[in-house]
């Protein structure tokens, strides 16, 4: 049983790729799966954060919405729930944006590195149309990845309104 419950985590991430492969959004995967500790709150935290990116891959909002709350109870240390809940917050429709920016906060001020919380906050903040703090985490995501830059750089200028938006379309849909 400890053999199994070690490989899950494994198990989770090739699926979640293979369903964003499949999908076409393999560049739009919020945060991949997290190693799991042995034991503790903090294992416990991220079975289920790992259960909710299999969820969001699979575009089950409100039941990834579910799974990086509950992580959270375990751990709300853990900033990659946070940036994950706003995400599935954020695709769940406008009445959810101002606590999927709370949590978009909260991930970066755990993780100030964690470049797809600038990312999907940027887009957050071009959707309800301040697109200068939009810009303001295009300046900081410079500074951590290239590509994610990019595509928050286009989402922001407009030309992300139609097909092949690299992982990003989604977030249009509302």
């Amino acid at each position: 049983m400890n053999r199994a419950r070690a490989l899950r985590p494994a198990v989770l991430a090739v699926l979640a790729a293979m369903l964003a492969l499949a999908a076409g959004t393999a560049s739009g995967i919020e945060s991949d799966p997290l190693p799991v500790p042995q034991a503790g709150s903090r294992a416990d935290a991220v079975r289920l954060y790992n259960d909710g990116v299999a969820l969001l891959v699979a575009r089950k909002f409100a039941e990834a919405q579910q799974k990086f709350e509950a992580a959270l109870v375990h751990d709300e240390g853990l900033a990659e729930a946070h940036n994950n809940l706003a995400f599935a917050l954020r695709m769940q429709g406008r009445h959810n944006f101002a606590a999927s920016l709370s949590h978009y906060n909260r991930a970066i001020e755990l993780k100030p590195d964690l470049a797809q919380a600038y990312m999907y906050r940027g887009v957050l903040f071009t959707q309800q149309g301040d697109k200068a703090r939009a810009r303001q985490d295009l300046e900081r995501l410079r500074q951590l990845d290239a590509r994610l830059a990019a595509d928050l750089e286009r989402v922001i200028d407009g030309a992300d309104e139609g097909q092949g938006r690299g992982g990003v379309a989604a977030q249009y849909e509302y």
